[in-house]
């Protein structure tokens, strides 16, 4: 008798979290020790429910088509399990035989992984827990980055890019592009590539680097003088040096995190108030997470194989972990798989290396040797004729 298995989404879908779920589906069939493929109906509020999605017999072609599939097949949520949730959780576990549970997604996610593990431990449940990584924000600890991230950094550095030559063609305004990311700035920092594919000023603010008002728009007057067009590239989440956001909706999500937003549109307003110049703000917003024409190919790859090796590991006996990647970028980008303890990743935050932030509002080198591989660095040469 094959094992019975379930899958769930948990957070902020990405341009490939289908695709983790493709590797998934694909080698559990493939392995011939798989009897039941369940997936949870938007994540852990489908288990909460027993309302469980039967993958079981989904036509390939079918599973095929999620490559290239944008948000989440099967539903995602943000919910964070609590005390009494748990025997629910179990109940459903029972109820539908599982033996091994896969959970996509990112440190809050993992938080609920592990701690669906330590459920199963106390109550001596025969079940096997796998954590597959997910997070545009690539906030993960452990791993050298998450699947997700590369997609959304392509998008952030290509937007940012075709705004700076928008600005820098017309340049009677300041452009003040806003990208996602919450508390943690590494998509905010692919969208410098504008600099570096356009002769356009740019200014880059990340959440872990407060950021002084002030300072910030006698820049932006300075750069703007320069009349070769000016883009700012803010993340949603950045501070000022008292700690308090630029920009707070107000609103607290299901993780218990502050939804951030209107950083850009706050920025824009104080350039025309106080320096009398004209702003456009722009915020691509979820379109940044989910765009399936600009996701990168390794992204893409990543995301079928930490799919596919969480039921591997889980065929293996492995519980209690978390998959994660290993990567080189010399002489040529590779990676490889290991897994890590769920305690390890759950609730841990990867914040971006102050050492790659210059003088505030520039970002190195050693992020792009970085990050390059993972955007895909087949990135288009405009044509500059002024």
């Amino acid at each position: 008798m094959g094992m019975n298995i379930l899958a769930a989404h948990g957070g902020g879908p990405t341009a490939v979290i289908n695709t983790s779920l493709q590797g998934l589906v694909e080698a559990a069939r493939e392995s011939g020790k798989v009897d039941k493929i369940y997936a949870a109906r938007f994540g852990a509020e489908g288990i909460l429910k027993g309302d469980l999605i039967d993958l079981t017999d989904v036509p390939a072609d079918t599973i095929r088509k999620l490559s290239h599939t944008p948000a989440s097949a099967i539903g995602s949520c943000r919910r964070r399990l609590g005390d009494a949730d748990y025997p629910k959780v179990l109940e459903t576990l029972k109820k539908f035989q599982i033996d091994a549970f896969f959970y996509n997604g990112g440190n809050d996610s993992m938080d609920t992984c592990h701690k669906v593990n330590e459920l199963a431990l106390r109550e001596g449940l025969d079940l096997r827990v796998i954590g597959i990584p997910k997070t545009m924000d690539n906030d993960l600890e452990i791993t050298d980055h998450c699947p997700g991230f590369g997609s959304a950094a392509r998008y952030a550095a290509l937007s940012a890019a075709e705004l700076a030559l928008d600005a820098s063609s017309l340049p009677i305004h300041v452009v003040v592009l806003e990208l996602m990311g919450r508390g943690a700035g590494w998509v905010t920092a692919a969208g410098a590539m504008a600099k570096r594919l356009t002769c356009c000023e740019q200014l880059v603010y990340l959440p872990e680097l407060p950021v002084d008002e002030d300072k910030m728009l006698a820049d932006i007057e300075r750069l703007y003088a320069k009349g070769r067009g000016l883009l700012v590239t803010v993340s949603e989440g950045i501070l000022r040096p008292d700690g308090t956001a630029f920009a707070d909706t107000g609103i607290v999500d299901g993780f218990g995190h502050v939804v951030p937003g209107g950083t850009a549109q706050y920025i824009s307003d104080q350039i025309m108030a106080k320096l009398g110049i004209k702003s456009r703000a722009e915020k691509p917003g979820l379109l940044g997470r989910a765009s399936i024409p600009y996701a990168s190919v390794v992204d893409r790859q990543e995301a079928y194989a930490v799919g596919r090796q969480a039921v591997l590991s889980a065929l293996c006996g492995e519980s209690g972990q978390m998959v994660a990647i290993k990567a080189e970028r010399s002489p040529k980008y590779s990676s490889s798989l290991f897994l890590t303890p769920l305690e390890k990743v759950a609730n841990a935050e990867k914040k971006f290396p102050l050492e790659w932030i210059v003088d505030g509002s520039q970002i190195a080198d050693e992020f792009f040797a970085y990050a390059g591989p993972l955007m895909g660095e087949d990135f288009p040469e405009y044509a500059h004729l002024r």
